[in-house]
């Protein structure tokens, strides 16, 4: 039996946000109607933080704060569209209230395009639990795997092959292909491509063969150095460069690392100190804002430190959908720094180095953007039949009659 949310070819582009829109400058008639499409499973998040210490057997423990929210890919998704991109996600949802959140949080709240998702009847949604202590977290989850469509495409569009976009996004799992890259790939689409931890403990550099269809792999620097057999996250990143076109390394509380295997180019962005609260979906972020860089046409340095400037804004929130900055939030930091930036100090994370890093920003924001908001992303509604009503960090309130 088909609910109202199986997934049909789509009849139309994805939603376009109208507010600030950073691929403004490079759109031009003829480009695919999607900036960004993605697949993968969509988990209910449910975060606890506040914890003083990693919970003991025998005990109970008290969290001073509690949220939940869209996760998995979910992460993902909500970065790019909070950053004005055009984002398709296609991906299964459970018919239960979990499911139903998770749907109407990414499509009525985030505006992102679910055109290509569907509801599967009798699937409860997957569910993890995220404990958030000491800068790192713990996760419990638990879920099956979806059944797949009852229904078959054209051939033309997802599952066997996305439709066409700027680019895709995949999280590459070691021992499994990923067939329609090689399809997105063949149709213009710029993939770029994280892992997940080998559990195997091979560490398979074949298991990076789907690299030879993307643009751009970003692993963290453990993830990097155990592929490619060395002790340096830096010489990880120029050894990868030599089978993707671009290597990004993910260095924590260092920075991030890049390498571009075509022209040479390396460029390093300090990490911005910040008081972290929850790291959940800090690297989807990461990711979500160098692909908007990337798209965009920045100069590789930019790129890198905007990225990073996006995952330290979303450490500083609980959750992982919830915590992606949008525009406001962008804005309202660069003002602060510009506030601040003018003492000429030259020591990495002071005003004024930060001022001199970012000043990119002031091509990009325009000049009222900076609404000086700390609260709820503040990228406008997309042209639709939905206001855009942001998710909210606990579900199951009653609205008001």
């Amino acid at each position: 039996m088909n609910s109202r949310r199986d997934v049909h070819p789509p009849a139309g582009p994805a939603t376009a946000p109208t507010g600030l829109d950073p691929l403004a400058a490079v759109r031009a008639e003829g480009d695919p109607p999607t900036d960004v499409y993605l697949t993968g499973t969509v988990f209910l998040d449910i975060i606890f933080t506040g914890l003083d210490s990693a919970p003991v057997r025998g005990t109970e423990s008290w969290a001073r704060g509690m949220g939940s929210s869209p996760g998995g890919v979910a992460n993902m998704a909500t970065a790019l569209a909070r950053l004005g991109l055009r984002t398709s996600l296609a991906a299964a949802f459970g018919d239960d209230k979990y499911g139903e959140y998770c749907w109407e949080a990414l499509e009525r709240g985030e505006g992102i395009d679910l055109s290509l998702s569907r509801t599967v009847p009798g699937w409860h949604s997957p569910v993890t639990v995220s404990m958030a202590y000491e800068g790192e977290r713990t996760m419990v989850s638990h879920g099956h795997e979806a059944p797949p469509p009852d229904f078959a495409f054209d051939g033309k569009h997802a599952p066997g092959c996305p439709p066409p976009s700027r680019a895709c996004v995949a999280s590459l799992v070691p021992g499994r292909r990923e067939g329609w890259l090689g399809c997105a790939a063949g149709r213009g689409s710029r993939i770029f491509a994280d892992v997940g931890w080998d559990d195997s403990g091979r560490w398979d550099p074949a298991d990076l063969a789907e690299l030879a269809h993307c643009e751009a792999f970003l692993p963290n620097a453990e993830e990097a150095m155990r592929y490619t057999r060395t002790d340096c996250p830096r010489a990880a990143a120029r050894r990868l460069a030599d089978l993707v076109p671009l290597a990004v390394v993910t260095l924590g509380r260092e920075g991030a690392y890049a390498v571009d295997g075509r022209t040479g180019e390396t460029a390093e962005a300090s990490a911005i100190a910040v008081e972290e609260l929850d790291p959940t979906g800090a690297g989807d972020v990461f990711v979500a804002g160098f692909v908007t860089g990337t798209l965009a046409g920045w100069p590789l340095a930019d790129r890198l430190s905007f990225a990073g400037l996006s995952a330290a804004l979303s450490v500083q929130e609980f959750g992982g959908s919830l915590s992606a900055p949008g525009w406001a939030e962008i804005a309202a930091w660069w003002q602060r720094v510009r506030a601040y930036g003018a003492d000429g100090t030259e020591a990495a994370g002071t005003p004024g180095a930060l001022r001199r890093r970012y000043a990119f920003l002031d091509e990009v924001l325009p000049p009222d953007a900076a609404t000086g908001s700390t609260g709820a992303p503040d990228t406008a509604p997309p042209a639709g039949p939905f206001p855009l009503a942001r998710a909210v960090p606990t579900l199951g309130f009653r609205r008001p009659a």
